[in-house]
């Protein structure tokens, strides 16, 4: 199958990880609903890559499932800090070289504490922003940890 070379790839393949690559036409605004409705998945196992700031301005990735929310509130207790918000999408741009929409926590332009919901490691395969529109990759969540500097947080309310 023919897929993009991201930055994401090239980290992938250079930690000798197997994934396998899903390319779709990207819906503007779908979300991982629409991800998971065009690769035929449960919208839990679709993974967002978010990108939030301290009040601090300090960058920080989260990893949540699809179908559920951040609390940020929670999240910044955690961190011991007074707020987190989502990072704007020129500054999420900036700090990680992707595209909203696409962007993967591999690869990233800069390096981002990255907090993943710690519910994802109980799943059995996971598909995560390959590092642009409409390309997710197939992986086991270990793979994340075995990359990646993972930070475990229970930071998951309702709602997607």
């Amino acid at each position: 199958m023919n897929y993009p070379i991201t930055p994401a790839i090239r980290v992938l393949r250079e930690k000798k990880v197997e994934f396998e690559a899903h390319s779709f036409e990207y819906v503007e605004k779908g979300g991982t609903r629409a991800s998971a409705a065009v690769l035929k998945v449960d919208e839990h196992s679709v993974i967002k890559t978010l990108v939030f700031e301290t009040n601090e301005k300090k960058p920080l990735i989260v990893l949540q499932h699809g179908d559920r929310q951040v609390s940020t509130k929670e999240l910044a207790r955690i961190l011991m800090v007074k707020t987190i918000a989502p990072a704007s999408p020129e500054r999420a741009n900036k700090l990680t070289g992707y595209q909203i929409g696409g962007t993967s926590p591999f690869g990233t332009k800069t390096k981002i504490p990255i907090y993943a919901e710690a519910t994802i490691f109980h799943l059995e395969r996971i598909y995560i922003n390959g590092g642009k529109r409409g390309f997710l990759i197939e992986i086991e969540p270990e793979v994340l940890e075995r990359v990646l500097k993972i930070n475990k947080v229970a930071v998951a309310t309702k709602g997607g």
